[in-house]
């Protein structure tokens, strides 16, 4: 066709994933794609390495994989964060003992719960298995237990009663006789009072919050505090408000570690790393981590090394990556269900096409047993069946355990077999090539559920064609139809057969066995017996869709909270590709100036409240930003306008910079001003997203207060971001004149600025000033009149080699601003900014003797060069 064709592959070098990207067509993963889009964007510091080319047309395939199933995981570039607070080594051996109280408390109850049910008491027996599933929702004895129909009836009565409005309180009373309780449907993890107590008999509001309004309001209200001693208490509170949030924290993800994550089934562990297993695929996902700690506390949990907590870089969602494409298309075999969601989310039909050849499969009704022995068992001997006349068998588990216990049991039978899982995933295109063959049992997670081509064996298609035994039912319909999907491929013959049992998550967890729990009582069902109609099929059906809306629903809000992000991420985005693209990044500083200079003038000289203008406020914040060494004779500010005084700053600043780049070189300048613009925006932005993500952990608790989070989010989110344009527009003016690729141009540019401040006789002179009464014009110290200048460590250190701009706050600020200020009181309105210095004769220094001013390089190779 004359096209050109590319890859995109993990860890490839940037110039060639620039190549690849530069082809016609270019074939890669979703998160590849995702992850170059927020390097690109959030990134690159030069637009050399920036490798996509835009975004025009996205096909993808297996779509609802991608835009739905993952949709729910935003892509994620984190970095080490600066601070590691976590203590879950330290309260892991604290869990573990609260976790095995509350087994044996679960086990007493449990007992108990057996005697009342024996006497038929199934009022009170059904509390104490309501009891036990708040504490211990996978108890052993509670899911024997559930066999029974007439104790399955007593807890669904008993829970019904207790999460009506009229009972709340004693919901909550009865939640304070357990160490904590887990809602597996949310997994979610909560202490109560007298787990705290465990924890720490000594204090146990040692895990609780205080209430920081409260004291606040008392310490506001204590008229023997000095202003700064109020200050100084709030902190401390504040201090120790976020300790304490921090330790709760970390209880709760340890509790949801040991109650909620299972090994081998939403992880494995392979050398001394904690690995997450997809719940779609049954894949492992190296390089993914769990956010919000949990991944460090399933690594306490295993005792592997705790890897350092992680700090949020960059994240978009999948849903809002490919919505940046013009066109957007995909195929898949199982889109139909999902039809809804592609239209609301994506703007895209779902337009269902005709086989190649007609569908001969015949999907056997599901067979439904009391307990996942029982279910395990029937499908073993299914499974023999099978193999005894050489029919192949391909066998879906849920879970990498799963998969693992039916190889144990028909190891037992003698049975012969592969097993598929995220621990043998190397062997997975030889197993996958064999699994068509005569008499082959392949057990398999969802890895061979989707996308898979199994070939039919020579007389096989006799034999009835491949049989496909899922011993579990999905979260999604969908999964279930990939898994079917495997067999009666372009008109072969095929079969398949689901078995459920009332253990399954699926049917505990989302009220799939309300109705099943009244036929069984009907039929009278016995230990062994399979119930198998298609009104249970209906049944499952069910508590699928109720599954799947509740997964919609939060991929929607997901989406809802996202936009909002979404739209600052565009607004920093381009921000930052204009300052990579423009050959004069100084006219974006300048505008900055235009925009910064008049609003702060505005704020001084016309204070909202009618107050007189504060000239010394603004002459204080002109002479710390800039060097421009003003004060109240010299500029007559009291005769200007507001407008007038605002151009005369922006002269004066744009004057005094081009001063100070007079004496570099152009193209270094360039590159220094770009980085200023830079660092700014991704330093900022990184802290914002830190924000960001507080903000959104905690506004759900605005619902109490009857209103809406997402509204909520979207007001507070608007606040934030203005605040953040104007920090950064502030930082980039703040660093404007302490950034320099050159120490000594930048010392010349000091010796250069005119003398315009002459201060009182009796004015206090900075540290090593001459006895004259004048000094430069911006109180920036001034090199040695004769002689060699001498490179000032409370300067930049200078650039050799390739331009690379430095940039960074001024050693000293705080002693310098408290030092400020008292100068400013004895001077009378003269304000100056004083970089420290501490010079070394270069005399003194070695030519290959590491450079003074700490740039790690020689002397002759750093400041030594124009010596």
């Amino acid at each position: 066709l004359g096209v050109t064709v590319g890859c995109i592959q993990h860890d490839q070098d940037p110039s060639v994933r620039k190549a690849q990207y530069d082809c016609d067509i270019t074939y890669g993963t979703n998160s590849e794609f995702g992850f170059d889009y927020l390097r690109d964007n959030g990134m690159a510091t030069t637009k050399d390495q920036q490798v996509q080319r835009g975004h025009y047309y996205a096909i993808v395939d297996e779509v609802d994989s991608i835009l739905i199933d993952e949709a729910r995981t935003p892509l994620i570039i984190s970095g080490p964060a600066t601070v590691s607070s976590h203590q879950y080594d330290r309260f892991k051996p604290l869990v573990e003992q609260l976790v095995k109280r509350q087994t044996m408390l679960c086990n007493r109850l449990m007992g108990e719960a057996r005697e009342a049910l024996e006497k038929n008491d199934f009022e009170t027996g059904g509390r104490l298995l309501f009891k036990v599933k708040l504490g211990q929702p996978r108890n052993k004895g509670l899911l024997r237990a559930m066999e029974d129909p007439e104790n399955r009836k007593a807890l669904d009565k008993s829970e019904l009663s207790f999460y009506q409005d009229s009972r709340k309180e004693d919901l909550v009373a009865l939640k304070e006789e357990l160490y904590f309780t887990i809602d597996e449907k949310h997994q979610e993890a909560d202490l109560s009072e007298m787990g705290r107590s465990f924890l720490n008999p000594d204090d146990p509001q040692a895990f609780t919050l205080p209430d920081l309004i409260h004291e606040f309001t008392e310490i506001d209200l204590d008229a023997t505090l000095s202003p700064a001693q109020k200050d100084e208490g709030k902190r401390k509170r504040q201090q120790y408000c976020d300790a304490q949030a921090e330790r709760i924290h970390n209880i709760s993800q340890l509790l949801r570690a040991y109650c909620l994550f299972e090994k081998d089934v939403d992880y494995v562990v392979e050398e001394n790393k904690v690995i997450i297993v997809d719940e779609h695929t049954g894949r492992k996902m190296p390089g993914r981590r769990w956010s919000d700690g949990l991944h460090q506390a399933v690594e306490a949990k295993e005792g592997v090394q705790i890897d350092r907590e992680t700090q949020t870089l960059a994240t978009i969602t999948i849903q809002n990556y490919f919505r940046l494409y013009h066109k957007l298309a995909g195929m898949t075999g199982t889109a139909e269900t999902e039809a809804n969601e592609f239209h609301d989310i994506y703007k895209l039909d779902v337009l269902v096409i005709p086989t190649n050849r007609p569908v001969i499969r015949k999907d056997n009704n599901d067979r439904i047993y009391k307990t996942r022995r029982e279910k395990y068992n029937a499908a073993v001997d299914e499974i023999k069946t099978c193999h005894a006349k050489g029919q192949p068998v391909l066998v879906g588990t849920a879970s990498v355990e799963a998969s693992e216990l039916l190889s144990r049991m028909l190891k037992r039978e003698k049975i012969p077999h592969n097993v598929l899982n995220a621990k043998y995933h190397r062997q997975e295109a030889e197993i996958v090539a064999r699994a068509g063959q005569r008499g082959t049992v392949t057990i398999s997670t969802n890895m061979a559920g989707r996308g898979t081509d199994i070939k039919l064996g020579e007389g096989v298609a006799e034999l009835g064609g491949l049989h496909v035994l899922g011993t579990e039912r999905h979260e999604s319909r969908r999964v279930d139809r990939q898994l079917r999907g495997r067999c009666a491929r372009q008109g072969d013959p095929g079969s398949s057969r689901f078995y459920v049992s009332f253990e399954d998550d699926l049917m505990r967890n989302f009220g799939a066995s309300e109705r099943m729990t009244s036929m069984m009582e009907r039929f009278g069902l016995k230990d062994g017996e399979e119930l198998e109609h298609p009104w249970l099929n209906k049944s499952v059906e069910t508590a699928q869709k109720r599954v799947e809306q509740r997964n919609y629903l939060i991929r929607k809000r997901t989406l809802d909270f996202d936009d909002v992000m979404n739209k600052q991420r565009e607004v920093i985005y381009s921000l930052r590709n204009e300052t990579l693209e423009t050959s004069e990044p100084r006219k974006l500083i300048f505008e900055i100036v235009d925009e910064v200079i008049p609003e702060r003038v505005k704020s001084f000289l016309e204070g909202p409240d009618g107050s007189d203008p504060d000239y010394d406020g603004l002459l204080h914040w002109a002479n710390t930003t800039f060097p421009l060494g003003l004060n109240r004779v010299s500029t007559e500010l009291d005769k200007k306008t507001p407008d007038e005084t605002a151009q005369f700053l922006v002269d004066k600043v744009k004057q005094s910079y081009l001063q100070k780049v007079g004496h570099e070189e152009a193209d270094a300048v360039v590159g220094l001003e770009r980085y200023i613009i830079l660092n700014a925006i991704d330093r900022l932005w990184q802290e914002h997203l830190y924000a960001m993500d507080g903000l959104r952990e905690g506004i759900y608790l605005r619902s109490y207060g009857q209103k809406d989070p997402l509204v909520e989010y979207k007001a507070e989110a608007y606040d934030m971001f203005s605040q953040l344009m104007a920090s950064i527009k502030a930082e980039v003016l703040s660093n404007l004149f302490r950034s320099t690729t050159n120490l000594m141009a930048f010392e010349h540019f000091l010796a250069s600025l005119p003398i315009s401040v002459t201060a009182p006789a009796d004015t206090p002179q900075p540290p090593g000033a001459p006895p004259s009464p004048s000094g430069p014009a911006s109180g920036m110290p001034r090199p040695p009149a004769s002689g060699t200048p001498r490179p000032a460590s409370g300067l930049p250190r200078p650039v050799s080699g390739p331009p690379r701009p430095v940039s960074g706050p001024v050693p000293g600020r705080e002693k310098l601003a408290s030092a400020r200020e008292k100068d400013a009181a004895d001077v009378n309105g003269e304000f100056e900014l004083v970089f420290p210095t501490s010079r070394h004769d270069p005399n003194k220094v070695g030519r290959n003797d590491p450079c003074p001013c700490g740039s790690g390089k020689k002397f002759k190779n750093c400041c030594g060069r124009q010596v």
